[in-house]
């Protein structure tokens, strides 16, 4: 059985790596976005340094790199029933983040896999991933800084999988210590970001058409 998990997630971590917001940058802009702005490959940087059509096809197609990473570990227990269903959805989500932060056609050198979570969580729990989603939109308003709605939002997660009962997912199963590992990886990769918000120097976006 340990086999299947395993490929269950090589799979996730490939669709990961899959990096759309260094692939529409060097599309549409003719440079890969790691080398402009802040330097991370993601939607954010996508916004100051290519624009806002490009980033929301990025946004869009991260968070569906999440979606398909879990529907296919559906599948996957569809296909062998006697795996567990919980632990191969709970595989698919950690190792489809870690492709995204460390793709391996990248050069392991990816994004913060915000958006990839949010497909995740709308997948597995759409009112843990709908609460999340409020959440950080109403922090990113008035505060105009992504990364503190992103890391408030990872550091919900967790405490919101204590009060839903795991029949609410979409495979029963304990998520608590999956929701911690994911929140640790999303807090990890803000790890610059959380020192520039604690020297009140973190970079802001603007709401202003330009």
């Amino acid at each position: 059985m340990i086999p299947n998990y395993i490929i269950m997630g090589v799979i996730a971590y490939l669709i990961g790596s899959v990096n759309f917001s260094i692939l529409i940058s060097k599309k549409v802009a003719g440079f890969d976005l790691r080398e402009k702005g802040s330097g991370n490959a993601g939607t954010t940087n996508v916004l100051r340094t290519v624009g806002k059509g490009a980033a929301i096809v990025t946004l869009i197609l991260d968070i569906l790199k999440g979606v398909v990473a879990i529907l296919i570990a559906l599948l996957y227990n569809k296909i062998i029933p006697e795996l567990n269903g919980a632990i191969l959805v709970q595989i698919a989500g950690i190792f489809v983040i870690l492709g995204h932060t460390f793709p391996i056609y990248f050069g392991f050198k990816g994004g913060k896999g915000v958006a990839t979570a949010l497909g995740i969580l709308i997948t597995t729990n759409y009112q843990i991933g709908l609460i999340c989603l409020v959440f950080a939109l109403l922090l990113i308003a008035l505060t105009r800084m992504v990364s503190a709605g992103s890391l408030a939002s990872a550091i919900l997660f967790p405490v919101l999988t204590l009060f839903l009962s795991k029949e609410n997912f979409i495979v029963p199963g304990n998520y608590f210590i999956y929701s911690i590992i994911i929140a640790i990886i999303i807090i990890f990769n803000h790890r610059s970001n959380i020192k520039r918000l604690l020297n009140g120097t973190e970079n802001t976006i603007s709401f202003k058409k330009k």
